[in-house]
């Protein structure tokens, strides 16, 4: 096997590796948010009296679409994982090749995304509506009835003061993070040509010199 071969068959490994990593996050954070929201929206104690009907069909749907995303997600990582699993653990440089990974990377990518970007921020949308929904049904308890302002409403005003800067640095690491890496990738991929370039010309080089010296003519013995 020639070095640049050899090298080809290591960047496969290193995306497969980090395929399966991909999946294996997706599918504990997806199980996990998930699960959580399933319970938050069948626990949660709903007063048809006091909560407007925008309010209870905005925690509806918010729920419904986080579980969706991470239920595709999940869906996606139980679906290609065993798969990679299964040649990850044979110890033969070749078994790459069997891997879906590569032909099935935007699927992996798109889990990978659901369940941590767009799966998160739907989670932090899910919070703040089960804060409203929570306490607003609650009235003036401890507070002075002359208040302008109920006790629930300001507890669920709180906790969207506290939420939504969270919300946006969330998208801004998010934002930081995904362009570092996309520059991290398109920097390693450049260098990563550059190395089979010269392993290849190198290759070249070693074959035309083993031709010439094949074709050479051997030496005479006599005068």
């Amino acid at each position: 096997m020639s070095r640049s071969e050899h090298s080809l068959q290591a960047l496969s490994w290193r995306k497969l590796y980090l395929s399966r990593a991909k999946l294996k996050a997706s599918s504990r954070t997806s199980a996990l948010l998930s699960g959580f929201a399933m319970v938050a929206m069948v626990e949660a104690q709903l007063d048809t009296n006091h909560c407007p009907p925008g309010l209870l069909i905005a925690f509806s749907a918010c729920t419904t679409v986080l579980v969706a995303v991470h239920l595709f997600a999940l869906m996606v990582s139980t679906c290609i994982l065993p798969n990679i699993e299964a040649i990850s653990n044979v110890h033969n440089l070749n078994s790459v090749k069997e891997s879906p990974h590569e032909r099935m990377h935007r699927h992996i990518e798109l889990a990978w995304a659901f369940s941590t970007v767009i799966g998160t921020l739907l989670f932090l949308a899910e919070v703040v509506l089960l804060c409203w929904v929570k306490f607003l049904p609650v009235r003036h308890a401890g507070t002075n009835e002359n208040s302008t302002i109920s006790a629930g409403t300001a507890a669920a005003i709180t906790s969207t003061a506290i939420m939504v800067p969270f919300g946006l640095v969330f998208i801004v690491f998010a934002v930081h993070f995904y362009r570092s890496l996309v520059s991290h990738k398109t920097d390693r991929q450049f260098q990563e040509l550059e190395e089979l370039e010269d392993l290849t010309r190198l290759q070249n080089e070693l074959d035309h010199r083993g031709e010439a010296t094949s074709v050479q003519p051997p030496a005479s013995h006599y005068p």
